[in-house]
């Protein structure tokens, strides 16, 4: 093997599952939400702050399939349940479904 070879191996891609619907994914199509070590639950955009996170497809039927079922908080661990000001930040950056519906 040599020192070119090494520039054209194909990178590693992690993958992350979706809490909503369970399938998996590239880490940087999803969604992250994270419990920092204070406790408070925020969206993460870059998916780089530390904490216990949990991952989320980018369709609003995804969202409704956690949030009915309580995935999020379950991931997160929380006693208690996801603000609603994190509904409404992850909301605003769902796409629209197959369905049309979606902000």
């Amino acid at each position: 093997m040599t020192a070119d070879d090494l520039d054209t191996a194909p990178r590693h891609v992690p993958m992350r599952r979706c809490v909503g619907c369970g399938r998996s994914f590239p880490k940087g199509e999803l969604l992250h939400i994270v419990k920092s070590a204070d406790g408070a639950v925020r969206t993460d955009p870059d998916g780089r702050l530390p904490g216990r996170g949990a991952h989320i497809c980018r369709n609003m039927s995804c969202l409704e399939r956690a949030r009915k079922r309580g995935s999020i908080p379950r991931s997160l661990r929380l006693q208690g349940s996801v603000p609603d000001q994190v509904w409404h930040e992850l909301e605003l950056t769902i796409e629209p479904d197959a369905h049309g519906r979606g902000v």
